[in-house]
């Protein structure tokens, strides 16, 4: 019998260091929401890539900052959460600022952190010859590749591979991912909002899916996007609600191509208070926070 590994695997790094382009690349599908906005992931996405020998459960987190209110105490703590419980970290950098810290370093003084932590220097496309060389003398344990056009992902792989424990595959070798497409039509919505919106705009955005009827042909979606202030909600429409169009065409694309079908979105906008620092609205909406406990 063949001898297979399985395991979690906790994309972590700085905000915009590449983790969900990272994600896709490894999935070879457009799972995760990708903006060149820093601190675009929010609520972690899940997703599976299975070889004959090997099952990796990864997970792209948010990006590791300091909290200034509620939301951002929430990436932060499921983050944080996501790297206690995962088998390997892959810290991701982006080589085009300058040299790794050691991953410790961007994490809250008693952080647990799993057996092996690989560092993933990435971006590595956008340096000249020089500094990359440079780069990979100076980090040797390091993997120097990019994930934009999958260079050195395999030798990524080689090294997440001898890392995991030997173990039966934790789910069906066809499965992509443990979340529900509802989950993925809310991040292809909001995807869409940032591309589209500009500032501070897009981080005052919650999209939530509220009707997802499969039986309908075509896919019928109804969802709404929160925001905070009744000035945002006018930008979010624009003018003769060209905004909320854009959006709204967008989102669409991402869903058909995502489901591989006619998709039918109806889409909103409604004023949700100040959400970002409203620990109840944020709990209502999926998100954790540091207080939280598992029930017993």
């Amino acid at each position: 019998m063949t001898t297979t590994k399985a395991g979690h695997v906790a994309l972590v790094g700085a905000p915009n260091a590449g983790k969900s382009t990272l994600l896709n690349r490894l999935l070879g599908a457009r799972l995760a929401i990708t903006s060149p906005k820093p601190q675009s992931t929010r609520i972690p996405a899940v997703g599976i890539l299975s070889t004959e020998t090997m099952q990796v459960v990864l997970l792209d987190t948010p990006g590791l900052l300091d909290p200034a209110y509620a939301l951002q105490r929430s990436l932060l703590h499921m983050a944080l959460d996501a790297l206690a419980g995962a088998d390997v970290a892959v810290h991701v950098h982006d080589a085009t600022t300058g040299p790794p810290p050691p991953l410790a370093a961007l994490l809250p003084a008693g952080s647990r952190l799993p057996a092996t932590v690989i560092t993933w220097c990435n971006k590595a496309d956008l340096l000249d010859g020089e500094a990359r060389a440079a780069l990979v003398a100076a980090h040797p344990d390091a993997v120097v590749g990019a994930a934009a056009t999958g260079d050195a992902l395999a030798s990524l792989l080689a090294r997440v591979e001898a890392a995991l424990p030997e173990s039966p595959f934790l789910y069906p070798d066809d499965e992509l991912s443990t979340q529900p497409m509802r989950f993925f039509a809310t991040e292809a919505i909001r995807e869409a909002a940032f591309e589209v919106l500009h500032e501070e705009v897009p981080y005052g955005v919650l999209a939530e899916v509220e009707e997802y009827r499969e039986e309908r042909t075509p896919l019928y979606i109804r969802a709404t996007l929160h925001v905070e202030r009744e000035s945002q909600k006018g930008i979010v429409l624009g003018a003769k609600g060209r905004t909320i169009r854009e959006i709204g065409t967008r989102a669409r694309t991402k869903l058909e191509e995502l489901v591989e079908r006619p998709v039918y979105l109806d889409l909103w906008v409604k004023v949700l208070g100040e959400w970002r620092r409203d620990e109840k609205l944020l709990r209502r909406h999926g998100f954790t926070l540091p207080t939280d406990r598992p029930a017993p």
